[in-house]
């Protein structure tokens, strides 16, 4: 289930890139081709922009179509906005029916006509993608379908901080994890900050989501504008940062002025109205500001700080606010209890434990050498296999006209040639260049060269760019089994046992068609 069709266009570096998935099939044989203008993978975002260990996949362009069978058609009985079906923009909740590891994700489907301009949408959603962060619950795609647009995100299964705080029905949130959840979104809007993102778009309690071990995340939804023009505050107007009342305008301080109502809604449980709030603090009466539900369970000396936090955070002139980085430095040093799971906290399910030692994936056709190569992991195998195959595969994909035989040209093929004396002799990192060189260049386009270097990132330890290649290869040769078997390695060095096993067999179905193929009827 391999390839970029129209549900996956671009890929982008990320931690373990997302399933690829098989074009429709095409009425004549596929054919190799030159043209990748539109196929190259992105450039890897900077080191800074991965923020830790997350797991996201890489940002994708999906089309209407693949959201739709996600959602089955947009259901009703899929909308997990907090307004519900009121709400001027939808969140869905769906499933990818394929691709992705069939992962479950959100959809916030815009209103009609929002963002008129398709490409100031796609701006600025690739700019929210580059975003990941193990506090964000990430962006993941996009879709611009005439006049339909959609955001795709990770979809976080433990609900959010509004529904724990002010609806719960089992326990309520202890106080350690309270201060846990300040934290956390402290850390993703000193992130975001960091990324020169700083504008986060009303944030509030239903911002402020769970994921599966039970650690809030920020919703990369509030980054983006409900529309090009729109308003960015949709919650009632007492919770609005003053200033954005007198000027409509959203600043690093407005959005300090929001963390300091969610630091409220932490320390009392209900939604309280800033002013009244303020006035409670100066009349030194926090015990009666304090969740009752807490039952007296928390410290007050860590109580009179976050409170306090929380009233230089509302300060009514944006100067008179602290920074985002001191939103870290001063919470850092009340978290406790750290050896306690978020999800027991939170009185949520255990999370499914990963294998520790997935086992190699095992196909359900017979092999070729070059399937049982993969199949077993055996790097050198395939490496010699590769070098034995040398451009067979690619014969009838480089026809160039004599005017196209330029002094670039000969540049290009001769930067190929020393890849592959380099590939040949083991000199991986070598080869890596010189390919790079070939395929950056982007006249001609060889499905072959993107499977050495591919072989070239797993023998050098760097599998999701092992990955990306394979799936280049595909998209160049969309049948060709070698394309499926690199792919089926690379997943298996991700730990993605089951994408492994899955690519592994359609890459031996596609080998015995070829087999049948050429020996006739």
């Amino acid at each position: 289930m391999g390839c970029c069709g129209s549900s996956l266009r671009e890929l982008v570096h990320a931690e373990k890139p997302a399933r690829p998935r098989r074009p429709p099939p095409s009425p004549t044989p596929p054919q190799p081709s030159f043209s990748l203008s539109a196929q190259k993978a992105a450039p890897p975002p900077p080191p800074g922009a991965r923020g830790g260990d997350q797991e996201a996949p890489a940002l994708a362009e999906f089309s209407l179509a693949d959201l739709r069978a996600a959602t089955d058609g947009f259901a009703a009985g899929n909308i997990v906005s907090e307004s519900g079906e009121k709400a001027p923009n939808l969140v869905y909740r769906g499933r990818l029916k394929r691709g992705a590891a069939r992962r479950s994700i959100a959809v916030k489907k815009f209103s009609k006509m929002a963002w008129p301009d398709p490409k100031q949408f796609e701006e600025e959603a690739r700019g929210v993608g580059k975003l990941r962060h193990r506090r964000l619950a990430n962006l993941i795609g996009y879709c611009c379908d005439g006049d339909e647009r959609l955001l795709v995100a990770e979809f976080m299964p433990n609900d959010t901080l509004a529904k724990h705080l002010f609806h719960w029905e089992n326990q309520t949130i202890e106080w350690a994890m309270r201060l846990r959840v300040a934290y956390y979104i402290a850390e993703a809007l000193g992130y975001c900050s960091n990324e020169e993102r700083s504008l986060y778009h009303d944030l509030n309690a239903y911002r402020v989501l769970f994921d599966e071990n039970g650690d809030a995340r920020l919703s990369c939804f509030g980054l983006m504008k409900n529309s090009r023009d729109g308003k960015s505050y949709s919650t009632n107007l007492a919770y609005t940062p003053p200033e954005y009342l007198r000027n409509g305008r959203v600043t690093a301080e407005s959005v300090i002025f929001s963390f300091g109502t969610v630091l409220l809604d932490l320390v009392s449980g209900k939604r309280i109205p800033p002013t009244h709030a303020l006035d409670m603090i100066r009349n030194r009466n926090i015990q009666a500001l304090m969740d009752s539900h807490l039952e007296g369970n928390y410290s007050t000396e860590e109580a009179t700080t976050l409170v306090n936090f929380a009233s230089q955070c509302l300060q009514y002139e944006p100067r008179d606010r602290p920074d985002i980085k001191k939103l870290v430095s001063i919470l850092q040093p009340l978290q406790t209890k750290s050896e306690v799971p978020s999800y027991v906290m939170l009185g949520v399910p255990k999370p499914d434990e990963p294998s520790k030692a997935p086992p190699s994936p095992t196909p359900q056709h017979p092999l070729s050498p070059m399937g049982e190569a993969c199949s077993r992991m055996d790097l050198t195998a395939i490496h010699q296999i590769l070098v034995s195959m040398h451009y067979r595969d690619d014969e009838g994909s480089n026809e160039l006209s004599f005017q196209e035989w330029t002094q670039q040209m000969r540049d290009m093929l001769d930067a190929r040639k020393q890849g592959d004396f380099a590939f040949r002799d083991k000199d991986f990192k070598a080869a890596i260049d010189c390919y790079t060189q070939f395929v950056d260049v982007g006249t001609m386009v060889s499905p072959t060269v993107y499977a050495r270097r591919s072989l070239c990132h797993l023998m050098t330890d760097q599998p999701d760019a092992a990955l990306r290649d394979a799936m280049q290869a595909q998209c160049v040769y969309p049948d060709w089994p070698t394309a499926f078997y690199m792919q089926a390695v690379a997943l298996s060095k991700l730990n993605m046992q089951s994408d492994a096993t899955d690519m592994l067999n359609e890459a031996s179905q596609l080998e015995e068609k070829r087999q049948k193929n050429a020996r006739g009827p």
